[in-house]
């Protein structure tokens, strides 16, 4: 595929610099490290199964590109199949300290081994397997048609918390399944997370999207008021998953074709206004707010390399689905300031944190922990549009 000219020069070459900052990032120990502020990996450090999923993703969908990153990929299928997976009661420690089994990584576990079988990697198609069984049986509530948060480690007690976070990346986790496995039951389980969060809670929110629900998925609007800045369970709404929850509903689109409902692109459309109009220089200084309440007021203004990498992605995905040059527009702005303010020429990769007055900081996040969301937002520009990242490399041409 033809790279369109609008995409800037920095951004075609990022995803190949990207891959070289995280060249050490394989733990010795067994599957990637936390990486420092100059790609060295954290040793002192758990091994985080989110990490090393996210790096496996990563260097899976690099490798179908023609990088020679195949030997990571191995090394994090072997890590999902031994060092981080339970031998005793299955499914996927939080990390080799930690046992307790949580949504968030079941879902990363799905992803990175989906791309790796697109990749076709050596015991990606069992671990793959395996991962979809265990959500289908330990968190996938059919009732609701959602998933559930957080088990202990022998599957006894679950904890009454739901969360958006978890429902949202698995989401991007059983497209990336129904492309690389041909089940569509996948992709109709996104939609009914979809359907709930974002055709129902969103939109009964004026767009900022509740992430905090109890067992029952009753909106808890005040948790953790006390800990706003929280790295994974932020109090109020949370600008930059809007946009990711704006992109993944028109990967959706793609993934279900005509039995699409006609209210995905509209309602990622509102999200992505909705953080705009919330998030971007809100505070009188460029680059997006981490949070706001339910007024749409920042609460926590500190800037994250995330967010803006899910803007550019999202502004390019609804540039590419609805040809509207406004999107095209935001896309550059958005590029022109990660480039000014992110990206990181000296040592590498994007500073994952700065102030609000965009200086590098560390409030919310120490290092730089890997590549996923930079990577993402730079590759995709390069892609025909699809369900998932693998599922575009698949069919590319």
């Amino acid at each position: 595929m033809d790279i369109p000219s609008s995409v800037p020069a920095w951004v075609r070459a990022e995803p190949a610099r990207l891959l070289g900052f995280a060249a050490r990032a394989a733990h010795p120990g067994g599957g990637f490290a936390w990486l420092d502020d100059g790609g060295r990996p954290v040793l002192d450090r758990p091994v985080e199964t989110w990490i090393t999923c996210r790096m496996t993703h990563v260097f899976a969908l690099a490798h179908l590109q023609g990088a020679d990153t195949g030997a990571q990929v191995a090394h994090g299928v072997e890590a999902l199949t031994g060092l981080l997976r339970d031998p005793d009661h299955d499914g996927w420690y939080a990390t080799t300290t930690l046992s307790e089994k949580r949504a968030y990584e079941h879902a990363f576990v799905v992803l990175a081994a989906s791309s790796a079988v697109a990749d076709g990697a050596e015991g990606a198609e069992p671990l793959l397997a395996g991962a979809l069984d265990v959500v289908e049986r330990r968190f996938w509530e059919p009732g609701p048609g959602r998933v559930a948060d957080v088990w202990d480690r022998g599957w006894t007690h679950l904890e009454d918390y739901r969360g958006a976070n978890a429902n949202m990346h698995s989401v991007e986790a059983f497209l990336a399944a129904a492309d690389v496995t041909g089940d569509r039951v996948w992709a109709t389980r996104a939609l009914s997370i979809v359907e709930h969060l974002v055709h129902g809670e969103a939109r009964a929110h004026g767009w900022l999207l509740p992430e905090h629900y109890d067992a029952g998925w009753h909106v808890r609007l005040d948790h953790n008021r006390d800990e706003p800045a929280h790295p994974f369970r932020p109090f109020g709404a949370t600008i930059g998953h809007l946009f990711e929850w704006a992109r993944l509903a028109v990967h959706l689109k793609h993934a279900l074709g005509a039995d699409a409902p006609e209210w995905l692109v509209p309602d990622a459309e509102a999200l992505f206004a909705t953080a705009v109009r919330h998030g971007w220089a809100v505070d009188g200084r460029p680059g997006f707010v981490y949070t706001t309440d339910f007024a749409g007021t920042p609460v926590v203004r500190t800037r994250l390399h995330w967010v803006v990498a899910e803007a550019i992605a999202a502004a390019w995905t609804l540039h590419q689905e609805t040809g509207e040059a406004a999107y095209l527009d935001r896309f550059t702005q958005w590029c022109d300031h990660a480039e000014a303010c992110f990206v990181d020429r000296e040592l590498g990769s994007w500073h994952h944190e700065l102030d609000p007055e965009n200086r590098p900081a560390a409030a919310v996040w120490a290092g730089k922990p890997d590549i996923y969301h930079a990577y993402q937002a730079t590759l995709l520009p390069t892609l025909k549009p699809a369900a998932s990242f693998a599922g575009a490399l698949i069919t590319r041409g």
